[in-house]
């Protein structure tokens, strides 16, 4: 694909442990050959954040994976409520300091001073707001951009609030990122088009480097489906996952699907408002929001139920989707940037748009046998492309060719 970073199968083909030691072994070696032996992370949040989604969970895949291959990561990253400030997690360092909004100056400054020792490199998690490294930094640096915000920030933040952050996102950042030869790595093709097309980055150095999935997600033999149709959804509960619009949807499936069950896993501040409406459609007898579950019972959800919806506004990828496939379920996801990377439309999963689609979709899955079996097939196949070998490997790729040097 036009702007992909060459992970291949160069990791991404081997077995046994997460990466296999072939592939931990072509990653040391990759950033031997480039002189990177420490790299520095800036990221609004971490993984043990109570309000981590994909973007957390993909840092610390690719963290976790490069630490292993003998690279010495710091990630500097806001507080974390009941966290220590300093913490090591799976062999890279984090360094949790300041709040949600002086954690963009503050890491800045630190870096610019020195803080947390020298770096050969350094990656910048462009999550909303950036930290701006283009300004300040002077290495060898990539930034890690998985999607366009747009509407997110008023889904999110208060009028005035959410008017800023469409214009540092829009207006004052994108500038000062074309200025520079850094790269930039997202996670889709629809996603790499959205920050070409809106941001108008410079094509050649916007790469597409999907996420991986961890096996255990593989369908297990010799578990069943739920006998009677269930359905899953699974995510932080804010505004940008359109959970009230999923229950509207699922309450006019079950008009037409009677046996149908439902499932919202996760949680966040939107929980309270969701079991209102819940409970306002008469649904509690059967959809219900049992709040964060266990990796393990999040996987048997996913191998038991007959499909995964998702009504999300935004995703960069859409991890759930990728994971669902991974157990066997195929999924009806709103066609947006990211879903179109994570879904073969009408062979791993459907696409729609709108409520009406969205309902007719559910509906005709649950109830079309031999289109539900073909749908699990494709999605069985389509995740079987994707582990986090490749991605630790194809990430690092577009470091290692990254700006060394002064911004241009």
């Amino acid at each position: 694909m036009s702007g992909a970073a060459p992970f291949g199968d160069a990791i991404g083909d081997t077995t046994g442990d997460a990466a296999g030691t072939v592939g931990l072994s072509k990653l040391g070696d990759l950033a031997a050959e480039a002189g990177i032996r420490r790299i520095h992370v800036l990221a609004w949040r971490d993984l043990d954040d109570p309000e981590a989604g994909g973007s957390e969970l993909h840092a610390h895949e690719v963290l976790r994976l490069w630490s292993q291959a003998g690279i010495e990561i710091n990630m500097r990253t806001s507080f974390a409520a009941g966290r220590p400030q300093v913490a090591w997690r799976d062999g890279y360092r984090v360094i949790r300091k300041a709040g949600r909004y002086m954690v963009f100056p503050r890491a800045a400054f630190s870096e610019m001073a020195g803080w947390h020792g020298s770096r050969d490199a350094l990656v910048e998690i462009w999550n909303g707001m950036p930290f701006f490294s283009p300004v300040w930094c002077r290495g060898r640096k990539v930034t890690w951009l998985h999607h366009v915000h747009d509407t997110m920030w008023d889904m999110t933040l208060p009028p005035r609030l959410a008017r800023v952050g469409r214009r540092v996102e829009f207006r004052i950042a994108p500038p000062m990122y074309r200025a520079t030869r850094t790269p930039i790595v997202t996670l889709s093709e629809s996603s790499r088009r959205e920050i070409i097309e809106r941001l108008h980055m410079p094509a050649k150095r916007v790469h597409v480097v999907p996420p991986g999935i961890a096996p255990q997600y593989a369908a297990a033999p010799g578990v069943e489906k739920s006998p009677t149709p269930l359905v899953v959804a699974v995510g932080r509960l804010v505004p940008v996952k359109r959970f009230d619009a999923l229950i509207d949807a699922l309450v006019a499936v079950r008009a037409q699907v009677p046996q149908l069950e439902a499932v919202i896993v996760g949680e966040g501040y939107e929980r309270a408002a969701l079991e209102r409406k819940v409970h306002e459609a008469a649904a509690e007898s059967w959809l219900r929001l049992p709040g964060f579950v266990s990796e393990a019972d999040k996987i048997e959800l996913y191998r038991r139920s007959w499909l995964l919806v998702s009504a999300s506004a935004h995703e960069g990828w859409g991890m759930t989707v990728t994971e669902a496939a991974a157990c066997g379920t195929p999924s009806v996801a709103t066609d947006i940037a990211g879903h179109r990377d994570a879904i073969r439309d009408d062979v791993s999963g459907v696409l729609v748009r709108g409520h009406d689609d969205l309902v007719g979709a559910t509906a005709r899955v649950l109830r079309d046998d031999a289109f539900r079996a073909s749908l699990t097939a494709g999605a069985l196949e389509q995740a079987a492309r994707f582990t986090w070998g490749a991605t630790a490997y194809g990430t690092l790729s577009v470091l290692c060719r990254g700006t060394v040097g002064s911004p241009a």
